[in-house]
């Protein structure tokens, strides 16, 4: 099954479609990398709350200036429900996206945002629980080097579980009523 039908499977799950239940492939597992402030962090939210996670780098241009925003909207939109989500990037670029530079630009979208970063070694371990390409495609002169990676969103329990995926053009509202679903059906 193509990742595309994966993804369409699991948002069909997610609203209820008779049949559809569970990913139909092993995603997600154990990492360990270094959040904006300095301090370890793995999958495991250390807050108990389910978690929005999207491969990228803070200064992207492109899927990342969609999929931030929309998983700040969600965030948000969750939390006036009484809802608590962590949302996190995982990023792509390690030599820009550094302990000191990740955060600023992600609390430009929700004040509770985490930017994870760490060692090549670190990240590859992610990338490949997440099966997350990334690749540089150019030198883009005013924002550095562009890369083409993950453009999935996955949503984790706090345990830090795969529970789905889902695109990042979904209005937030939807994305809001898919992770509802999945969040109150283990919560």
């Amino acid at each position: 099954m193509s990742r595309l039908a994966a993804c369409a499977f699991s948002v069909f799950a997610a609203a209820g479609i008779a049949g559809a239940e569970g990913l139909p492939f092993d995603v997600g597992g154990p990492f360990t990398l270094t959040d904006h402030r300095g301090q370890e962090r793995s999958e495991v939210d250390p807050d108990g709350n389910a978690q929005l996670v999207f491969f990228g780098y803070a200064n992207c241009q492109q899927v990342c200036s969609a999929a931030l925003p929309m998983m700040a909207e969600v965030a948000e939109t969750l939390e006036a429900d009484g809802l608590e989500i962590s949302p996190i990037m995982i990023t792509v670029d390690p030599k820009r996206d550094t302990v000191s530079k990740i955060g600023a630009p992600l609390k430009q979208h929700h004040p509770d945002f985490i930017g994870l970063t760490g060692s090549e070694d670190a990240l590859q371990v992610a990338y490949d629980a997440y099966s997350v390409e990334k690749e540089e495609i150019f030198f883009d002169p005013e924002f550095g080097p562009v890369f083409s990676h993950g453009s999935f969103i996955y949503l984790l329990d706090a345990k830090g579980e795969v529970l789905t995926l889902f695109p990042p053009i979904l209005a937030p509202e939807a994305a809001a009523e898919i992770v509802t679903k999945y969040v109150k059906s283990i919560g």
